[in-house]
């Protein structure tokens, strides 16, 4: 329930993990919510977006700030720099002094920012002092601000849990510095993040205050990869490493994961903090939230990919590459594999030839590449490519096609396919097709494949060759024989 007259709230951070989240669950508390984004076409195709109001800024230059803070109630600050430069905690300062500046203008009531644990000491980390400093600028323009302290957000798509999830997939053997073994970390799950995030603003006893929030258990980081893996059902061995340098172990997670060296650094070099709640106010101030424990958090996360959920999660987190004809991408715990391809065709003949994909038609390129993966599957139990389509021209969600199953269909744009094949992991093939104009379209090909264990990268990284040969001879009869259709009336 709204307090203090709040009924307008800006969210910065939108494309974000978090902000992403939130925005939904704000407008389920009928708040009106504006979303401020420097790429506001990065948020197309959302659920949500025809329910907010967006607007074009860049809080470190402090472009679109007034405008988007004119009229606000309040405002959620979740922006972070690390990404963006190695020279963050300027970055990260100088966005905070601009956004303060204009909240404080404005007559912004609330402010409720997401920072990280650790205690107030000269040892923290770059990363947790820079954090620590946000809330400081921030309280020192005299603004009400609620700040909540997290440590690692478990959910898919959370950079501190992806690095631990990375690693435990992917090492079978895993190196276990002494501040791994050592160092005490208090995870917390992304529903309770966002649960302590929207009860923040309609709760008078938290305005003002530091609100260390955590899970209902503390582990070392070591414990965070060895639940993890015993949760996938994946045995590892953890070997003493003496030698700890956090430039070199964010190569080498640079190497073993998706992760960019620039952004893993500032999150190693934490690992020398506890980060560890110091009080129970989170659970004074909002005893509605039970706080889940990390192995649980874990199942949820994973869940994801349990309940087949691709099409929510990948489609908002990633932007395609259109400046490139094939890009290949390793993120979220997943590999994508896209690539795309112009067609001098509306997008309606487009979808009409790859929704008519399978069964008697075969797949279009290659099918001596099709038939033997399909005689294989067969052997080892699989369910092969006799189950064929129910009709060779329409296609309905929910529907066999071959070894694959009709997750979604957006008609006349989209086709999603999920793998019932016999795989080291779960795949998804995408087919879509967005117009350019009245006479052209692009067709975009993505192979989604969450690997299990080491094996199920080893196979993926093994068949991108066959793959890339494969896509792209694809594309090109699905062009082909969308340029022979007739125009669509």
């Amino acid at each position: 329930m709204a307090d203090q007259g709040i009924k307008t709230i800006l969210v910065t951070g939108p494309t974000g993990y978090i902000g992403g989240r939130l925005i939904p669950r704000l407008l389920a508390g009928g708040y009106r919510v504006r979303a401020l984004a420097r790429h506001p076409e990065n948020l197309e195709g959302r659920p949500w977006t025809g329910s907010v109001d967006i607007y074009k800024g860049d809080v470190f230059c402090g472009a679109g700030l007034d405008e988007a803070l004119k009229g606000a109630d309040a405002a959620y600050y979740l922006i972070h720099s690390m990404a963006d430069t190695a020279d963050f905690e300027a970055f990260e300062e100088v966005s905070a002094r601009n956004f303060a500046r204009a909240a404080k203008a404005a007559g912004v009531k609330k402010v409720v920012y997401l920072g990280g644990l650790g205690g107030d000491a000269a040892s923290l980390s770059h990363h947790l002092h820079s954090r620590h400093r946000v809330g400081e600028i921030l309280r020192q323009a005299g603004l009400n601000v609620v700040e909540f302290r997290a440590a690692i957000i478990v959910g898919s798509g959370s950079i501190s849990f992806e690095m631990i999830r990375y690693m435990a997939e992917r090492l079978p053997f895993i190196p276990c510095a002494r501040c791994m073994r050592d160092t005490l970390c208090q995870p917390l799950a992304i529903r309770d993040v966002l649960a302590y995030l929207a009860a923040a603003m309609g709760s008078r006893a938290a305005d003002g205050k530091i609100v260390e929030v955590g899970g209902s258990a503390v582990h070392p980081y070591r414990e965070l990869m060895s639940i993890y893996a015993e949760t996938r059902g994946l045995r590892r061995v953890f070997f003493s490493c003496p030698f700890w340098s956090p430039a070199l172990c964010a190569r080498l997670v640079g190497l073993i994961t998706p992760v960019p060296a620039v952004l893993a650094k500032p999150l190693l070099e934490s690992l020398k903090n506890d980060v560890v709640c110091s009080s129970d106010d989170a659970l004074r101030l909002f005893p509605e939230i039970k706080p889940l424990d990390y192995r649980t958090a874990v199942q949820y996360a994973l869940m994801r990919v349990a309940e087949n959920n691709v099409e929510t999660s990948w489609t908002t987190a990633y932007e395609p590459h259109y400046a490139k004809p094939c890009s290949f991408i390793d993120t979220e715990g997943l590999i994508l594999q896209d690539h795309f391809i112009t067609v001098e065709a509306q997008a309606e003949s487009v979808f009409r030839v790859f929704s008519g994909i399978g069964g008697e038609r075969g797949w279009f390129y290659a099918q001596w590449l099709w038939d033997p993966k399909a005689f294989q599957d067969r052997l080892i139990g699989g369910v092969g490519m006799r189950r064929g389509r129910r009709h060779p021209d329409t296609i309905h969600q929910g529907e066999v096609l071959d070894f694959w199953r009709v997750e979604r269909v957006v008609e006349g744009r989209m086709l999603l396919l999920r793998a019932e094949m016999k795989l080291p992991g779960k795949g998804w093939l995408q087919f879509e097709t967005k117009p350019q104009n009245e006479t052209s379209s692009v067709l975009r090909m993505t192979a989604y494949f969450e690997p299990r264990g080491f094996l199920g990268n080893l196979y993926w990284y093994c068949l991108y060759p066959v793959h890339t040969f494969i896509f792209r001879g694809l594309l090109g009869e699905i062009r082909r024989r969308a340029l022979a259709l007739p125009p669509a009336n």
